[in-house]
């Protein structure tokens, strides 16, 4: 049985060198408490004929334990042609004997290399597979543009060992730098400073002189169209997209102010972001200087643009400080979502950030209680946990409630003093639950008694489910719109009487996900004459509609989500479908229809994710 840590062992994990914590990860096959990987310097050449990044990376190497004969790597997929020592002159020096083991499926090939002499830096020479996990190639028809071909990595979780070989663990930091050729009149940006007026001239040089975690390298190249939209901010997007995106975003940096005045300067120089093509397989990425966005937020009214606050807000929880191991990422992702919020609400105001928590908090309060046990913790036990499996609500919205309770039992003068303290205090580590929790209480609640006992704390981080007396804010608009959903599906009040002219997206939302699972197909039909949803351009709602039309027999609708399946590539707003046709026999050959055209425009870590629902449908149905 999971034990939470004793007052004492959360001291001790405070002071715990690093090494001792990075050995524990179980998702890398490095052995950073012997030797580190301290810098990187990629020499890259895009090849989009081959789907194949080509050339060599130098790390530098801080040999911390005198008996160790080896530098252990993570890889997947990768060709490794050579590897040697490099002499101090920058010099290719020895070839070292090297060993790849059979791959893992989810962790991919242990790369074993022999360096008893402990040279300070060693060049490895290899090419990325054309299925490379952390890379998507697109063809031109695959893009906005439709004349140039588009490449982009996503190296969250694990998938940063599948075009660089390297230690590939939250709990190790590195600088790095950058030499990437590529075809003339595409740009390459990565997750470091980059330079909107860099002619296209296929020679792009990058340098990241702040230590990160190996999840935050990345990489795009392609048709890019740069748009100013403040002294450190710019948004990166394909030329039909650019003006849109710009228009969209435009409020960044207000953002970065509204952040800097509650948590201390951003440390990271510029914020820029890239929209990338719909295949991209997730909101946003909070790729440091750099964050790769969906375009399935561009919906004209900024509605959506809390995407952008959740990114920015990793400038500070996530990436200045990180969690040390996967199971700990509720220090990222929870620590990020409050931010997000308090982001939302300087810059759109209380209503807007409220009703977009409550939105998340019902969500997560639907689904906990499916969940094992272990899947409900903030800090779940490792055994048995995928690096991935990690990234769930629990994380995101069950962190953020957390940290939301502690706001409302110490005020939040003394609670915003605290979080600027704590990153400062972490700025540009790795740490894990015990340490976060041991400066919590030295610096909040031993200064603060009385307002929080210290096993409700722990009930928080360590029990299943979500406590009991968890706070949430009151919303007089989703009052309203629970008493007119209420009566519609009571028959007392007709769909095309529903006082939605007015509804943002978060209305509509919250509008749709309280619905029953099963709506009588006539009071569907009759939404969707009286609001018009299929078809919508909006994502976000398109998604819950859709659902809610599959589940109740709406087979008009089903064209109109096949085409929102096909655009979108963004698992959040694409599975559901998915999972809503599996259901039935005939829902889940419709589907298997729509992914094998859709497919050739996903990202590998969506098709894998949808053929899992397909798989357990198969299952299900006796198939398998």
């Amino acid at each position: 049985m999971f034990r939470p840590l004793s007052l004492a062992a959360c001291a001790a994990l405070l002071l715990a060198p690093l090494a001792a914590l990075a050995s524990a990860d179980p998702h890398s096959y490095a052995e950073p408490g012997r030797v580190r990987v301290t810098h990187a310097d990629l020499d890259l050449q895009v090849d989009f004929d081959r789907r194949e990044l080509i050339g060599n990376v130098t790390l530098t190497l801080d040999w911390k334990d005198e008996a160790a004969h080896d530098l252990v790597l993570d890889s997947r997929d990768l060709a490794i042609r050579r590897i040697v020592a490099v002499q101090a002159d920058g010099k290719a020096g020895a070839a070292l004997p090297f060993a790849l083991a059979p791959a893992d499926k989810e962790l991919g090939s242990k790369l074993t290399i022999v360096a008893p002499k402990h040279p300070a830096r060693v060049r490895i020479y290899y090419a990325t597979s054309p299925q490379a996990s952390g890379l998507q190639w697109l063809q031109p028809a695959q893009t906005a543009g439709k004349r140039q071909p588009f490449m982009f990595s996503q190296s969250e979780a694990i998938h940063a060992r599948s075009w660089v070989p390297l230690q590939d663990t939250p709990a190790v930091r590195f600088t790095y730098t950058a030499h990437v050729g590529a075809p003339k009149a595409l740009r390459v940006v990565m997750s470091a400073l980059n330079d909107a007026k860099h002619p296209l001239d296929g020679d792009f040089r990058f340098e990241q002189p702040q230590p990160i975690p190996s999840y935050l390298l990345a990489i795009a190249v392609g048709d890019i169209a740069v748009r100013e939209t403040g002294p450190r901010s710019a948004v990166y997007a394909e030329p039909p997209v650019a003006d849109k995106a710009a228009r969209e975003f435009e409020d960044t940096e207000r953002m970065i102010a509204a952040t800097e005045q509650l948590y201390g300067p951003y440390r990271w120089g510029r914020y820029d972001i890239l929209v990338l093509p719909p295949s991209f397989p997730f909101g946003g990425m909070e790729n440091p200087n750099m964050t790769f966005a969906t375009p399935t937020v561009l919906v004209g009214d900024k509605s959506l643009t809390s995407l952008v606050a959740h990114e920015l807000a990793h400038s500070w929880s996530g990436n200045l400080v990180t969690s040390a191991a996967w199971r700990h990422i509720w220090l990222n992702e929870g620590f990020t979502s409050y931010v997000e919020n308090r982001i939302v609400e300087a810059v759109y105001g209380k209503a807007q950030a409220d009703e977009e928590f409550l939105i998340a908090a019902h969500e997560l309060r639907d689904e906990i209680g499916a969940m094992p046990e272990n899947a409900q913790r903030l800090t779940p036990e490792p055994r048995g946990l995928g690096a991935d499996d990690a990234l769930s609500d629990v994380a995101y919205t069950k962190g953020a409630w957390f940290l939301k309770t502690l706001e409302q039992r110490y005020g939040r003068e003394v609670f915003d003093a605290y979080l600027r303290g704590y990153f400062d205090h972490f700025a540009f580590q790795s740490i894990d639950t015990g340490q976060m929790l041991a400066y919590l209480k030295a610096n909040l609640v031993d200064r603060h008694p009385g307002k929080m006992r210290w096993e409700e704390i722990e009930a928080w981080v360590y029990q299943p489910g979500i406590p009991a007396d968890a706070p949430l804010p009151a919303s007089p608009r989703f009052a309203r719109i629970d008493a007119e959903r209420a009566d519609f599906l009571a028959g007392k009040l007709a769909a095309d009487k529903l006082d939605a002219h007015g509804w943002n997206t978060q209305e509509w939302m919250y509008f749709l996900d309280r619905l029953p699972e099963a709506v009588a197909l006539d009071k569907l039909q009759a939404l969707d004459a009286a609001w018009r949803l299929t078809g919508t351009p909006n994502a976000e709602i398109g998604m819950r509609w859709y659902v809610h039309a599959i589940a109740g027999g709406d087979r008009a609708a089903w064209p109109a989500a096949a085409e929102h399946m096909t655009r979108i590539g963004r698992i959040y707003l694409t599975l559901p479908l998915y999972k809503a046709f599996a259901k039935t026999p005939e829902g889940l050959a419709y589907a298997e229809q729509v992914y094998a055209k859709a497919k050739p425009g996903y990202h590998p870590i969506t098709q894998a994710a949808v053929e899992r629902v397909f798989a357990k449908a198969r299952k299900a149905g006796g198939k398998e």
